[in-house]
């Protein structure tokens, strides 16, 4: 083939013949006019600036079109790799947004649930941590401070009353860390 001894003129009419024909192979692949240009053009370069050691084995133009197809491949490859982490770095991005945002709102809760306790009157405050924050069942707060089970379920209402009252503005906070807890 006189195009792979560096015959010039053979290359060019080689070009000429199948350009348009391997560019819109190309753009079948790739739905973009400027990138199948490229990939035909560069799939040109490479085959006169290796022609010395090409081995081509079936038809010049059966050649070019295997060639530009997988360049085309390695492009949508390339492009499905870059959708792939770009989405992967979205969701990251995203959690670790919600996350600090998920942290602000229970530190501030905390602080917030904090004060509230401290406002309840002590017998009232202990009963109220003791169901809560150590789950013990009514019965066995009533049995270690020696008190009636009737007197835990009143301390118990007394709490929730002024909890409520003091945590009125925090209650969408609330909601928002309880429905989280779900996920």
């Amino acid at each position: 083939m006189a195009l792979l001894a560096g015959d010039e003129n053979a290359f060019e009419m080689f070009f000429r013949t199948n350009y348009q024909s391997l560019c819109r192979y190309a753009y079948t692949f790739l739905n973009d006019t400027d990138e199948a240009e490229e990939i035909v053009q560069n799939s040109f370069l490479s085959v006169w600036e290796k022609r010395s050691g090409l081995q081509v084995n079936t038809s010049g133009k059966s050649y070019m079109f295997a060639m530009v197809r997988n360049a085309c491949l390695n492009v949508i490859k390339h492009r499905k790799i870059q959708t792939r982490h770009a989405n992967e770095h979205m969701a990251i991005t995203r959690t670790g947004e919600e996350t600090v945002s998920e942290a602000v709102q229970g530190a501030e809760l905390e602080r917030e649930i904090g004060k509230a306790l401290q406002t309840l009157p002590e017998q009232c405050r202990l009963v109220f941590t003791m169901s809560r924050f150590e789950e013990l069942k009514y019965q066995e707060i009533a049995d270690q401070l020696q008190i009636s089970v009737k007197t835990v379920e009143n301390h118990m209402g007394k709490a929730l009353k002024l909890m409520r009252e003091q945590l009125k503005d925090y209650l969408v906070t609330v909601l928002i860390a309880m429905m989280m807890l779900l996920k």
